[in-house]
């Protein structure tokens, strides 16, 4: 079973075709440059960019693969969530082809590819707890199956991954703010600056991040005489500093979070053995570290896919395509695109849900 995905939902533009033995036949993928200028991702200069590319980016995927557009089985897109122009670009070139060589089309949640992607490269079976973090999301959620979603706890404002992009801007350091703000907090004091734990206390599951950017804005004004962060005087430790204790009192939000999650997922799912990070967030060696040291103080398994897998990519989309086509799941070809889709939704499986049984 050989299936071919396509992922277009923000600024990556990419393919990958898998198969049932776990084995990656081929891949492509363009990472959209033209972005860092303006700080953040432009969604009509992404899906310009993937209406130029897509094409050339699947028959790359295919090349490096050895394969030709026939021997696939299936083709799978990210159907959301995401930008939505970016995300009609995906899902229009993958209904093109599953029409043309009369093929099952299976529109993908993206949320699902970051969830189910660790269990291309690692034996993880079902149900297992996982930490979603990336720049749009961050989810704590019980995996039970595919498809099947319990979610414990998520963000109330900014994503983990958006609090990065955003703390890198105030220091200056540029986009993407994740691996920037990582690197800088590898020479910083993370005890330096006192930062917030925003709901830290409370007893649920979820998180907030939009406290803790405020009061690293706040500390970056201090640094300039009128207040304006564009003017403020910071030295290369100082950014260092910052961004150390930004990326630690984040973490220990995750942490105290998960930590609370991990008592209720044993409570719930006693078999379960795995505690998984993925997300683009997920390539922080700082957080991953943490996390392992967490899943070790309680007896679970600390799992992650590769770090070169944690960001968008093709490989997700299909191997999730595959495990949904394993399951009996594939969507219609009238499925619309969905600019939000949570991934815990209980809508019935139907066309417009993401699949039907085949």
């Amino acid at each position: 079973m050989i299936v071919l995905g396509i992922e277009s939902s923000c600024d990556e533009t990419a393919a990958a075709v898998v198969n049932e033995k776990r084995e990656i036949l081929g891949q492509a993928l363009l990472s959209q440059a033209e972005h860092i200028r303006y700080g953040g991702v432009v969604p009509e200069i992404a899906a310009r960019s993937h209406l130029e590319h897509i094409d050339q980016i699947i028959a790359e995927c295919l090349v490096k693969a050895n394969l030709k557009i026939n021997d696939i089985d299936a083709v799978a897109a990210s159907a959301g969530p995401g930008l939505i122009g970016g995300v009609v670009v995906g899902v229009t070139a993958a209904k093109t082809i599953a029409l043309a060589l009369s093929k099952p089309f299976i529109a993908v949640n993206h949320l699902e590819g970051h969830a189910l992607c660790a269990r291309l490269t690692e034996d993880i079976s079902y149900p297992y707890l996982l930490l979603l973090v990336s720049g749009g999301h961050c989810q704590i959620l019980i995996v039970k199956n595919v498809g099947e979603y319990e979610r414990l706890g998520t963000t109330i404002d900014d994503a983990a991954g958006e609090a990065f992009d955003k703390v890198s801007k105030m220091l200056g350091l540029g986009y993407p703010g994740g691996p920037l703000i990582e690197k800088a907090a590898q020479q910083g004091d993370s005890s330096r600056f006192v930062l917030p734990r925003p709901l830290i206390g409370s007893n649920d599951c979820n998180m907030s991040f939009s406290g803790l950017k405020t009061a690293v804005r706040r500390i970056v004004e201090t640094f300039s005489e009128d207040g304006d962060i564009s003017k403020a005087n910071l030295s290369p430790q100082d950014i260092a500093d910052i961004a150390a204790s930004f990326q630690c009192a984040l973490t220990d939000c995750l942490l105290k979070k998960l930590q609370k999650a991990i008592v209720l997922f044993k409570q719930k799912c006693p078999e379960g053995k795995h505690l998984v990070v993925s997300g683009g967030v997920a390539a922080n060696t700082y957080l991953r570290q943490n996390l392992e040291n967490l899943a070790q103080k309680n007896h679970l398994v600390f799992a992650a896919p590769p770090i070169r897998f944690c960001t968008d990519n093709g490989v997700m989309v299909a191997w999730a395509g595959l495990e949904r086509l394993k399951a009996g799941y594939v969507s219609d070809l009238d499925f619309k695109p969905r600019p939000r889709w949570p991934l815990d939704d209980k809508a019935p499986k139907a066309a417009g849900a993401g699949g039907v049984k085949a």
